[in-house]
């Protein structure tokens, strides 16, 4: 998994937005509403994202992926080693988790962002 790819993924969905937090974080949101953050600084040293409740055992199980600090109560993962996932599970585990948000977001405020896509 390259993180800086996958920060450039994160960029492509719909309605995406990114903004600095917290001096040194990028935070990738949806309708105001976080789905990944990653190191601001490149290269990114990790990155983490929200996951579905039944595959985060499954990921914190593997080598090189913790429950993300501060976020793991609410299923968010932090991928500390590159080699813990493949550029292809990455992509989809990134989709899945902003479609976790999306789908958390106002009927309204999807249509919206719906139009502008």
């Amino acid at each position: 998994m390259d993180f800086e790819a996958a920060k450039a993924l994160c960029r492509t969905f719909p309605g995406a937005t990114e903004d600095r937090k917290w001096e040194t974080r990028a935070v990738f949101s949806v309708g105001e509403k976080m789905f990944a953050m990653s190191d601001h600084a490149v290269p990114a040293k990790g990155i983490c994202f929200k996951v579905d409740d039944e595959r985060f055992l499954e990921l914190t199980d593997r080598p090189g992926i913790i429950p993300a600090p501060y976020l793991a109560r609410a299923k968010w993962v932090y991928v500390e080693n590159a080699k813990a996932l493949s550029d292809a599970e990455a992509a989809a585990l990134l989709r899945r988790a902003y479609e976790l948000i999306f789908a958390k977001l106002t009927r309204k405020l999807q249509r919206q962002i719906g139009e502008q896509a």
